[in-house]
């Protein structure tokens, strides 16, 4: 059974620098609870192949997604490898102006078969839900921290 999953916020920060902070897998285990590790496999200007290890609870699956970059206003994540049937997503940066975007994303995703969707449904859902909170939150810490 497909299921969708839709965010967002407003922020005082640029789509460019929401994007960049989107962008900077690597450093997700410092502030998403629930990121045990980011691993980026491949990057170009225009794609990274990177994988995440979820963990919560004594869960715990990694998720490789293959994200095309479409520099500032979207990220587009498709899945290459994880406990799902098919995962796909956008992070969708609108510019309000200099200094304020809109920040979207959309998660549309199965799981693989009913195992992985009772023991990682509840952690992934949990992780999708608090997202974009968790990098509002991480772009004031980071942006107000610089002045601007």
């Amino acid at each position: 059974m497909p299921h969708q999953i839709d965010k967002t916020a407003l922020v005082m920060h640029s789509a460019e620098r929401m994007f960049h902070l989107v962008n900077d897998i690597a450093r997700y285990p410092e502030f998403l609870p629930w990121c045990a590790g980011a691993e980026i496999h491949e990057r170009q200007p225009e794609q990274v192949t990177a994988s995440l290890e979820i963990a919560k609870g004594g869960v715990r699956h990694t998720l490789t997604t293959c994200n095309q970059l479409l520099m500032p206003e979207a990220i587009e994540m498709n899945l290459v490898d994880g406990p799902f049937r098919n995962l796909t997503g956008r992070w969708h940066f609108k510019s309000l102006d200099e200094n304020a975007c809109k920040v979207i994303l959309t998660l549309e995703f199965e799981f693989s078969g009913s195992l992985s969707r009772m023991t990682f449904g509840p952690v992934f859902s949990q992780a999708a839900n608090t997202m974009v909170d968790a990098f509002c939150r991480r772009a004031d810490e980071l942006y107000r921290k610089e002045g601007a």
